[in-house]
């Protein structure tokens, strides 16, 4: 479960679109207020989806082979085939719809994305937090956190890792900006501008990556 965990928390961390959208968050007006109300809902989604998949096994995880740990597997089995049909979706539309044209949608789409963040309220950047997880990552770390056994202290200290190294990429930014602005800002929209022209390219990388461990632990899972 912790190398599960390992992988997904980091790819929800650097999930290109979530990352985008929280700089665009921090360089709005208020900006590290906004980010902070943003990180706090974004980690109560986090706890809520969590605490759900634990009251459901009551914190304790279906014995092997048994119907409970079968649909679990064929669960986290279904979530990585739809990463990898997701992620190869993306790719096979970059290699249709690439190039300059493309480049310049994406530049006019987050100009106005800017300029609409810029105006949010701190309760909307609120409600933006859960609505720019990435939910099939997030539901795949929910389809592994069924084998989490609370009996033991070392599945509390592996939940929190998992909340907090998915969180870090947010939490980084959030403590750079607020204690080095200037320089904050200026790598911040660097990371923006690079973003901006290889986000599909990462969407792909990260989708494949999680979704062929996913379909081949399952697999494993389920013939063994």
């Amino acid at each position: 479960m912790v190398l599960d965990l390992v992988l997904i928390g980091l790819a929800i961390a650097v999930f290109p679109l979530s990352v985008t959208a929280f700089v665009l968050v921090l360089s709005a007006e208020r900006g590290i207020w906004k980010g902070l109300v943003f990180i706090l809902s974004w980690l109560a989604c986090f706890v809520a989806v969590l605490a759900a998949v634990l009251l459901t096994t009551g914190g304790k995880p279906p014995a092997p082979d048994s119907p409970p740990s079968t649909a679990s597997s064929a669960v986290k089995l279904a979530i990585g085939a739809g990463l990898v049909g997701y992620g190869w979706y993306r790719h096979v539309r970059r290699r249709r719809t690439g190039g300059p044209s493309a480049s310049s949608a994406s530049s006019g789409s987050s100009g106005g994305l800017t300029a609409r963040l810029d105006r949010i309220s701190l309760g909307t950047a609120a409600g933006l937090a859960p609505l720019l997880q990435p939910w099939g990552l997030v539901a795949a770390g929910a389809a592994t956190v069924v084998d989490a056994d609370l009996s033991e202290t070392s599945t509390y200290l592996a939940l929190f890792a998992y909340c907090v190294l998915a969180t870090s990429s947010l939490l980084a930014m959030e403590v750079y900006t607020t204690f080095a602005p200037v320089s904050a800002h200026a790598r911040l929209r660097k990371l923006h501008a690079w973003l901006r022209t290889h986000q599909d390219q990462a969407i792909v990388s990260v989708t494949l990556v999680v979704g062929l461990f996913l379909v081949g632990r399952s697999i494993h899972q389920l013939v063994s």
